[in-house]
């Protein structure tokens, strides 16, 4: 498969690609899009039986394998679960990631959301979306400057919804119906977690939960399945929509 440019989903943690942007990614790959897929953190609080070096061992494996269904590279920048810094330290390991992919296209949770790594996650991202074209601003690893800011786009707060239980509305919806049971697929390599969202969220419906999300996207469009995003359009960020553009 010929490879066009390289799109890049950072999540705080393993499987929240998975929920949210993981239909989308597979669709950029079957056109030819090289594909890399980051978590901040490798899930070490994930688990009520396993220690952190424990847990965080399982989840990168399910990560990793996750990922290979769509031929993507999974990395992890090995902060921790309830300690993502929104600090500059943070902000160059990120920074570094960015110049080492070289996307075209960056995916991330949105500013608001239901707890503070993913919204800590939020900031950092689009900050090294701006700071990965600054030769000036030094990375963690010493990786060259890209060429210039990504398409930047925020995907759906876990449940659609707000802090408070309001709907959040998507500025447009891809739709996934050709590839939810890639999504899906992808979802269930992450087995460890059916049980600690049980015994912490008081959830039993990892799957479920998936779908009924994508179908409510989906239903918004007129299909099956969707996935909602919003464009950053902050200055300097490009603002034609690419990513509309390329899926329809």
């Amino acid at each position: 498969m010929e490879d066009n440019g390289r799109a890049l989903a950072i999540a705080a943690h393993p499987d929240d690609v998975e929920f949210l942007c993981a239909g989308t990614l597979a669709l950029l790959r079957g056109r030819g899009y090289e594909i890399a897929i980051a978590t901040m953190a490798p899930g070490d609080c994930g688990s009520v039986e396993l220690s952190s070096e424990k847990i965080s061992a399982v989840r990168r494996s399910e990560a990793a394998e996750a990922a290979s269904i769509i031929e993507a590279r999974y990395l992890c920048l090995e902060e921790r679960d309830l300690a993502i810094d929104y600090d500059t330290r943070t902000r160059r390991k990120v920074t570094s990631l960015l110049r080492e992919v070289d996307p075209f296209l960056v995916l991330t949770h949105p500013p608001v959301d239901y707890m503070v790594d993913h919204e800590v996650t939020s900031k950092l991202v689009r900050d090294a979306c701006f700071a990965a074209a600054i030769p000036n601003f030094a990375g963690s690893g010493g990786e060259k400057a890209t060429g210039g800011v990504p398409y930047f786009y925020y995907f759906d707060p876990i449940e659609l919804i707000d802090h408070y239980g309001n709907a959040v509305d998507a500025e447009f919806v891809i739709d996934i119906s050709t590839t939810y049971a890639t999504k899906r697929k992808m979802l269930m390599c992450h087995a460890s977690q059916r049980e600690w969202l049980l015994q912490h969220h008081g959830v039993d419906e990892y799957t479920e939960s998936q779908r009924r999300w994508s179908a409510k996207r989906g239903k918004e469009r007129g299909v099956e399945y969707g996935e909602g995003f919003r464009q950053y359009l902050g200055h300097a960020y490009p603002d034609d929509n690419i990513l509309k553009d390329l899926l329809g």
